[in-house]
């Protein structure tokens, strides 16, 4: 088991363990920040200021656990699924999003047999930082710096650790799927499932 299913064991078991939430990634994010689901920018100065914290501020911090030959926090591994299975996911599609356009992206920059290699059936090859900039731009990859707190090299570096697995595992089939991820809430029981095999 990676760090990645370990993140994802520890995150969907917390969200099934609390009662009425509203599911989904509300209550995935809530868990990560021990909020229940509960609005995340509603205390303490924001999401930005307690991803931001927890995750070190984008300052160096120890490295516990490593993801695609990146060493990577597990923290900020947690904060970046919800913000990726969002951009995978169905909903983003019609801005060229979901995990078509997300490919057609890497292609776009060149990258396209790096990120071929996460849907086929054989080894995901490695990602860099600078590859996934290249690909998601740099509006997208500061906004995402912004939203957690931490600088465009720590965003980008941990994009890069996690997207060739996450996607590996939605993709189990060595295909994309014709009719996409489906919703984000659909990732995470997709997700879910296979972690429970």
């Amino acid at each position: 088991m990676g760090l990645l299913d370990s993140v994802l064991g520890s995150v969907l078991a917390g969200q099934q363990q609390r009662q009425g939430g509203a599911g989904g990634l509300g209550d995935l994010l809530g868990g990560l920040l021990g909020g229940g689901g509960q609005g995340a920018g509603a205390q303490g100065g924001g999401l930005g200021n307690i991803l931001g914290d927890m995750l070190g501020g984008g300052q160096p911090q120890s490295q516990q656990g490593n993801a695609g030959g990146f060493n990577i926090n597990p923290a900020l591994i947690a904060a970046l699924l919800p913000i990726l299975m969002n951009m995978l996911s169905n909903s983003n599609s019609g801005s060229g999003g979901g995990l078509g356009g997300l490919l057609n992206k890497f292609n776009q920059a060149g990258h396209g047999d790096v990120a071929n290699s996460w849907v086929g059936a054989g080894d995901n090859i490695p990602v860099s930082g600078a590859q996934v900039s290249d690909a998601f731009g740099q509006g997208t990859i500061s906004d995402i710096a912004a939203q957690l707190g931490i600088d465009q090299g720590a965003a980008a570096g941990g994009i890069a650790a996690i997207l060739p697995e996450l996607i590996d595992k939605l993709t189990p089939q060595g295909q994309a799927p014709a009719g996409g991820l489906g919703s984000a809430d659909d990732i995470v029981g997709m997700l879910g499932r296979m972690l429970q095999k």
